[in-house]
């Protein structure tokens, strides 16, 4: 076994939802149906939305963007394969797709986190340091900070996909979970590497993520010493609305993503741990638009005047 190369496995099983009472999939697909058009139509809603209204072309509003696009291209990655092995019980996926998949997943997925560490300093500018902002946030200086984190998301989606399969896969060929799995797949290595990349696997994602939180964090720490200078208690509350609805996405994104990952070992069994799993790669965005429409007032009120245009024109 150890002697063999792993690509000699061609493909692997995902076993997903087949371990289901076959009774509550249909519900369970279409639940997940609606939430995946939903979160397509609400991010595409938001981008449309930021486009057509010029009083939206601001940096704050082109990261909500770029964050809305990484979301898209997440859901994309993950979600129909899911709901395709939902309805059939063909459910192997090649060594190729899989490595794709995780690529992809891992890609957006980490994108998606630098953009919210880039738009908590969006929000640091913009209220520590108004007359400085429109210097330093130039459309240029915007374009490569975007460009940055969808460069840095390849790197990571690139780092750990090469990790994972330059090892030796062996014995069962079947991934317990509804995708290519970075620590589902990591069980099915044979070899003495497997523990040590599983460590180095961990090391990458905790490093980047938990570096990306701590600036988050920073940032509003300072945000909230700048707020309480501010004399007026209307002053207070106008500025901290701008910070809503990003720090809102902050916490869901890393709340259930600490449920998932940082959930005590016990026997939890798979069912439950595959509806865990929904939590951050179908809940959560579709959250995030929802989060982003409602709490943001100025985008919320672009979004009812773009589709009265639209929709309900004024009579002559």
């Amino acid at each position: 076994m150890a002697g063999q190369n792993y690509s000699m496995m061609t493909e692997f099983i995902l076993v997903g939802f087949s371990t289901f009472p076959q009774h509550l999939l249909p519900a369970f697909f279409l639940l997940y149906l609606l939430m995946y058009l939903f979160t397509l139509l609400g991010n595409l809603l938001i981008m449309a939305t930021v486009w057509s209204e010029r009083s939206l072309h601001t940096p704050m509003y082109l990261f909500l963007c770029a964050l809305s696009t990484s979301e898209i291209l997440f859901t994309v990655a993950i979600t129909p394969r899911m709901l395709v092995d939902m309805v059939f019980t063909h459910r192997t996926i090649t060594w190729a797709a899989c490595a794709s998949q995780m690529f992809f997943s891992f890609t957006f997925g980490f994108t998606h986190s630098f953009l919210l560490m880039i738009m908590g300093y969006d929000r640091y500018m913009a209220i520590c340091h108004p007359l400085r902002y429109h210097v330093l946030m130039s459309p240029r200086g915007c374009a490569r900070l975007v460009s940055w984190t969808w460069a840095g998301g390849s790197v990571m989606g690139m780092m750990v996909t090469l990790i994972v399969f330059h090892l030796t896969f062996c014995g069962s060929n079947m991934i317990r979970h509804f995708f290519c799995h970075v620590f589902s797949l990591l069980k099915l290595a044979c070899g003495n590497e497997n523990s040590s990349v599983t460590l180095a696997v961990i090391l990458v994602c905790v490093s980047a993520l938990m570096g990306c939180l701590f600036l988050i964090v920073l940032s509003y720490v300072f945000i909230v010493a700048t707020i309480l200078r501010i004399p007026s208690a209307e002053g207070r509350h106008k500025t901290f609305s701008t910070c809503v609805s990003h720090l809102t996405v902050v916490i869901v994104h890393y709340g259930f993503a600490s449920i998932i990952y940082l959930k005590p070992k016990g026997p939890h069994s798979m069912d439950s741990n595959t509806l865990m799993a929904t939590t951050y790669t179908v809940f959560t965005p579709f959250l995030s638009p929802i989060i982003f429409s409602l709490r943001n007032k100025e985008l919320k009120n672009a979004i009812k005047k773009s589709i009265q245009r639209k929709f309900i024109p004024l009579s002559s």
